[in-house]
């Protein structure tokens, strides 16, 4: 491991395609990349976001000042890879926690991701927040690379828009999470993460994991009691297979969907999905639940949304964003059938939702 003054020496840059640049320093592994720069508000659970397929494609600023303090090990992971592109920091520290195992520039050296630390972040949350999320190009190799050269690489990478990534993370095959529960849930894997599986194997369901391709035909075929729609990257639009299997299952089976999965379901409702200005990143997202008129604190992690003035007559807006008004939960009107943007498994982030998940069962159920 080098020193941490060793390190410094590795200078690195992020251009963004403003033209912006932010300089640092660079650790994890030594690549090139581009992506989408955005900003986590969240103050802890960084090896939690590391490992969420949801930020495939993504630079992940972390707003929080310190980070690498209590390293990372096999229980934290949430799936079985790093998905995100690169990630951004202000300060690195090294690990000092009794649960450690690996430090966090090693464990993303290992696994082939690239991070630059001694970054102005706060500038750089401001400009995403002002400007929007910005596609972006991180530097970290020896490579010889101008700044200017860095911007137009950025400049032209196609983005993520209109890109599935869903079918980039997705599992390449069924599998059983766990064999006993009252209730069988087939789980559509649009980049799931693994405390999802764990939130519905403790509400007593067995879970059968499909790939994002699978069709509605091959859900009903395993006779489930339901149907769970997972979180996911990128651009929902873009997924018009996974759309057309929802469409198919509405009304056949109860359905339950987060993020990704919530933004599918409205579509194959007929609502329209558009792009949020810097999206919502974080695990301390106020939500309002206006069927109990509660307040939770939420973890998020997306970049579109359901359209407010686009939803059709049969779905039922169930909560709403308190930073934004943005919708964050919809059921529909005549069918067992519910979503939510946010993340009720909290991993990371509080527990506020969690309950979600027996909302699921009571659909099952009835």
């Amino acid at each position: 491991m080098l020193h941490w003054k060793e390190r410094r020496e590795r200078a690195a840059f992020l251009a963004l395609a403003n033209g912006a640049i932010f300089r640092g320093w660079s650790f994890g592994a030594p690549v090139d990349t581009v992506g989408e720069a955005v900003f986590n508000t969240g103050m802890s659970g960084y090896q939690e976001i590391v490992t969420d397929p949801s930020y495939a494609g993504q630079f992940v600023t972390l707003t929080a000042p310190e980070i690498g303090n209590y390293g990372c090990n096999p229980q934290d992971e949430e799936s079985r890879g790093l998905f995100l592109n690169g990630l951004v920091i202000h300060e690195l520290n090294e690990p000092s926690n009794f649960r450690s195992e690996e430090s966090l520039a090693d464990y993303l050296k290992r696994n082939g991701k690239p991070g630059i630390a001694g970054v102005d972040t706060r500038r750089l949350t401001l400009m995403l927040r002002d400007e929007g999320s910005q596609k972006a190009y991180l530097h970290t190799s020896t490579e010889p690379l101008t700044e200017a050269e860095a911007v137009e690489r950025a400049r032209a990478w196609e983005g993520l828009d209109g890109q599935d990534y869903a079918a980039r993370v997705t599992t390449g095959k069924p599998y059983e999470w766990n064999s006993e529960g009252e209730f069988h849930v087939v789980a559509f894997d649009f980049g799931i993460k693994y405390n999802i599986l764990r939130g519905l194997a403790a509400n007593n369901m067995r879970v059968t994991v499909l790939p994002a391709a699978a069709t509605a035909e091959d859900a009903l075929a395993q006779n489930p009691d339901g149907v769970f729609l997972s979180n996911g990257p990128a651009d929902p639009a873009a997924v018009g297979y996974a759309i057309r299997t929802i469409r198919e299952l509405i009304g056949k089976v109860p359905l339950f969907g987060i993020c990704l999965g919530h933004q599918l379901f409205g579509l194959a409702s007929g609502a329209e999905c558009g792009r949020l200005k810097f999206g919502h990143h974080g695990c301390n997202h106020p939500v309002r639940n206006l069927l109990t008129n509660k307040v939770e604190i939420t973890s998020q992690n997306h970049n579109f949304a359901l359209k407010a003035g686009a939803l059709p007559a049969t779905l039922e807006v169930t909560h709403i964003n308190l930073n934004d008004n943005t919708i964050e939960g919809v059921r529909h009107r005549t069918e067992p059938a519910a979503s939510v943007q946010f993340h009720p498994e909290a991993a990371p982030g509080p527990h506020d939702s969690f309950s979600l998940f027996q909302e699921f069962r009571k659909l099952m159920e009835r």
